[in-house]
Order: structure tokens, then C-alpha cells, then sequence
């Protein structure tokens, strides 16, 4: 989790912020390292979702995932 500290401290623009209403995003990075994502390299929110760079066993990915629920929507590998 010291990694994830890194990106909370990024101020996001205000179109950018996550609804009123979404999970806390460090709720939502505690669940994708219980899945085995880790580090989580960069965060950003966009078009209505967060967008994750994580690594899981060494591999790259590019992570969506839903701010109301923290279900995650597509998990792409970045090779």
C-alpha cells in the first residue's frame, strides 16, 4: 500500500472528481490489492470511472472500474 500514496496526493480537475455518492478510492485500491494487484502505478478518473495502471504477478494492466460499486469493468494487459 506505500505505493498507493503516491497517487492520492494528485489534485484531480473538477470535471474529473468522482460522484458525491462514489466509494472512497482507497476503498476501491484495497479491494484490487486483495485481488492480487500491485503496485498500483497511476489513478486517474475519466468519462464516469476510475482508470488504473496496476501490475498483478509482474504483468501490466489497465484497469476500469465503477465508482459506485469498485466492480471492476475491464481489466486489459498493457504488454
Amino acid at each position: 500500500m506505500v505505493a498507493s500514496a503516491a497517487f492520492f496526493s494528485t489534485p484531480l480537475a473538477a470535471a474529473d472528481r468522482p460522484p458525491a455518492d462514489a466509494r472512497p478510492l482507497s476503498e476501491i485500491v484495497a479491494a484490487l490489492e486483495r485481488q492480487g494487484y500491485g503496485p498500483i502505478v497511476e489513478v486517474d478518473f475519466d468519462d464516469g470511472r476510475w482508470e488504473i495502471e496496476a501490475y498483478r504477478q509482474g504483468r501490466k494492466f489497465d484497469l476500469r472500474v465503477d465508482p459506485h460499486s469498485g466492480a471492476l469493468l475491464s481489466e486489459r494487459a498493457d504488454d
